[in-house]
């Protein structure tokens, strides 16, 4: 018999530590972003209006479920709707749901979560899967009034082979060497760090200030643009480090960090999490350098895996394509609810999507009429040949 019950926080003196790893850990495809050290520092950065509600389920003193869940309000259309997320959303990279429950029990789970936390959409974001398996999840499909899998991106993988232990072939070989060379001749040093809890304060200064300066830092993208995500990394990283998980390559020039690869280690698998560099020495190539670094370092301490833990669904620029040998997928869950708010909030999903073609149709040929306008009117005239008449002067 599967047993459940609700809990308010995770960082209760009382909250099953242990049960919640030996979960974690059993669990296929887990990351470090299920663990208690990130998502207790997630908890401890919600806004204001959020509420963390954790579902635990039990079978005897076996934890077969933890399911974080913040409730908060959201804007669509210029209306507020009710809405539940999995606590770290949006700087959780890649998550696994721990759950070892049937589908039956996952869909008593997805009754409780209603009946505790009204709402109009639930979503799960950047959830993993293990290849071949059908999710539980499926069985929350069928049980809402509207839901949605999407893919949310393709993560390029790199394998770590004993080819890498020959220098990389193609253009991205000729990309390395030009790198090396600038680095080289303006004097800046590659450095391996692993911090652990009290030096890894400092360490995220020196990143912070060096992200700051950065486009991340000018257009408020970084992992630092805030207080809010600024405490968050302080203290998910400061925990993280104290477990050993924390790996950071960066570049050097006199003692000051220019540019730096910041990235999780959990089992082998290097998840490759943020990147910055000042501006001044974008020239240098640092970041292909770096990412070679991350390869060399797995080489040298039997790493198998090193993942970009996200990219953009579409034209990402992430510099592990050109290394990759493989890919994972990340997948977003929407569940609506049978309430008002849910089913005009599905309703809305779904005409979307039926008018989602006729408008990129629209928009497409609406372009492709503008740059015939601007390229006839960009082309010089053609000499009128007509007799008795003088070549037009092109415009």
């Amino acid at each position: 018999m599967t047993r459940f019950e609700w809990r308010s926080s995770l960082c209760a003196s009382d909250f099953p530590a242990s049960a919640h790893e030996a979960l974690r850990l059993r669990v296929t495809d887990h990351t470090p972003f299920n663990s208690l050290g990130w998502l207790i520092a997630a908890e401890q950065a919600l806004r204001e209006g959020e509420c963390l509600h954790v579902l635990l389920g039990w079978e005897a003193d076996e934890m077969c479920l933890c399911l974080p869940l913040v409730t908060g309000l959201e804007r669509f259309a210029g209306m507020r709707f009710r809405t539940v997320h999995h606590l770290g959303y949006p700087m959780a990279d890649r998550l696994a749901l721990l759950s070892r429950l049937d589908a039956e029990n996952m869909r008593k789970a997805l009754e409780l979560i209603r009946q505790r936390l009204p709402h109009a959409l639930l979503q799960l974001n950047e959830l993993s899967e293990p290849t071949g398996e059908q999710s539980v999840l499926a069985q929350w499909m069928a049980h809402s009034s509207t839901g949605e899998r999407r893919l949310s991106c393709r993560v390029p993988v790199h394998l770590i082979s004993d080819a890498d232990h020959q220098e990389v072939s193609g253009d991205p070989r000729y990309k390395l060497r030009r790198a090396r060379k600038r680095i080289a001749a303006c004097g800046a040093q590659v450095r391996r760090i692993t911090p652990d809890a009290p030096s890894m304060g400092p360490l995220l200064q020196a990143l912070r200030e060096v992200e700051a300066v950065s486009w991340k830092g000018d257009e408020g993208v970084g992992i630092f643009a805030t207080e809010r995500s600024r405490q968050w990394m302080e203290s998910a990283f400061t925990a993280l480090a104290a477990q050993g998980l924390v790996r950071v390559v960066t570049l050097e020039l006199d003692g000051r960090c220019i540019s730096y690869r910041l990235g999780l280690l959990e089992h082998g698998r290097l998840y490759d999490y943020n990147l910055a560099f000042l501006p001044q020495h974008a020239d240098l190539g640092s970041g292909r350098v770096l990412l070679d670094e991350w390869i060399r370092w797995g080489l040298d301490e039997q790493w198998r895996w090193i993942d970009a833990s996200r990219v953009s669904l579409e034209n990402s620029s992430h510099q592990l394509h050109e290394r990759m040998t493989g890919q994972l997928e990340h997948w977003r869950w929407s569940f609506y609810s049978w309430r008002p708010s849910g089913l005009l909030l599905g309703f809305g999903l779904r005409l979307w999507h039926h008018v989602k073609p006729s408008l990129q149709k629209w928009r497409a040929q609406r372009a492709g009429n503008s740059t015939a306008a601007n390229t006839s009117e960009t082309q010089p005239a053609t000499p009128s040949t007509t007799p008795g008449l003088a070549p037009r002067r092109a415009s």
